[in-house]
């Protein structure tokens, strides 16, 4: 098993010829889920190989453009294709008004239905689950309101020890689910045999936390903590704390602090002002915090892989 992020766009404000604004593509417990939608994301899909029809959630971290430009572009895209499924919007309240007044004075028509799922709250809330993964929200600290989010595999079964299993023909198949579960087995003598005895232990359980634009706020680390992967804004070097904290962003030293103190297992940086041509200098200062610090590829996939 495995967790993959495709970077498709990580520079900050402004586009030029060789970057694109943010945006990227996770696939988690085989679901898609596009994050951030600026301008120029379907083609950077495009480049990528990716499915469009595969991706039914899109994550919008908050209302400036270039983290959301994109998104009516590839709705209209979607809609030329003949998509037929629900798309799934999460993000800011204000993001329905923002597509429905665009549809409408296009004069657009969507041939499949969009369903918005506005956030408004301060606190951390669960914005998406299902059977297999769960999306928190990231409460952030920006000039307007963001979040993050935190996408994680919920807990997997424990993993049936067929041979010990055989030692017992009292258990059962329909015993199978309980033992998955964790449960111990009782025998009709009475006599209770240990989980562990019976089941290996389960598969861990990747996360991926996505920290977009946001002033340095360290009360994120709780939610965060030991997140096998964090990508966080670092839009400055440090010597422009001043100016970060005025425009709401985070320097590369934050970054590294936030994912030292998170324990974290890898930490990928992005945002960076288009002031800075040698992306180099702030990957130095955010691993003198945090060694294992990487710099994003455009269209390059980050992997995280379960040890076996």
């Amino acid at each position: 098993m495995s967790l993959k992020l495709t970077i498709l766009g990580f520079n900050s404000a402004v586009p030029t010829a060789f970057t694109h604004p943010t945006s990227q593509l996770l696939n988690i417990a085989e679901r898609y889920f596009l994050i951030d939608c600026g301008e120029g994301t379907q083609v950077q899909l495009r480049k990528a190989k990716a499915k469009f029809n595969r991706i039914n959630h899109v994550f919008i971290s908050h209302l400036h453009g270039d983290h959301v430009f994109g998104l009516i572009g590839l709705i209209s895209t979607l809609q030329l294709l003949g998509r037929d499924m629900p798309f799934h919007i999460h993000g800011p309240k204000g993001i329905e008004e923002f597509i429905m007044t665009q549809l409408r004075l296009t004069e657009s028509t969507c041939s499949f239905k969009i369903i918005f799922n506005e956030l408004s709250s301060k606190k951390s809330v669960i914005v998406f689950e299902d059977d297999m993964v769960e999306v928190i929200s990231i409460p952030l600290n920006h000039r307007v309101y963001t979040n993050g989010y935190l996408f994680r595999e919920k807990k997997k079964a424990r993993k049936l020890n067929i041979d010990a299993i055989a030692e017992f023909p009292e258990i059962e198949i329909c015993d199978y689910q309980n033992l998955k579960n964790g449960k111990d087995y009782t025998l009709e003598s009475g006599e209770i045999i240990q989980n562990n005895y019976l089941t290996f232990d389960e598969q861990k359980s990747l996360s991926y936390a996505f920290c977009s634009d946001t002033r340095y706020k360290p009360d994120i680390i709780p939610l965060i903590k030991e997140v096998d992967l964090l990508y966080h804004e670092s839009t400055f070097l440090h010597e422009l704390k001043e100016l970060a904290m005025y425009t709401g962003h985070t320097t590369a030293k934050e970054a590294g602090i936030i994912a030292r103190e998170a324990n974290v297992k890898k930490l990928v940086i992005g945002h960076f002002s288009n002031r800075y041509h040698d992306y180099s200098v702030l990957l130095d200062e955010a691993k003198q915090e945090f060694p294992n610090t990487i710099l994003p590829e455009i269209l390059g996939t980050i992997k995280i892989k379960v040890n076996p």
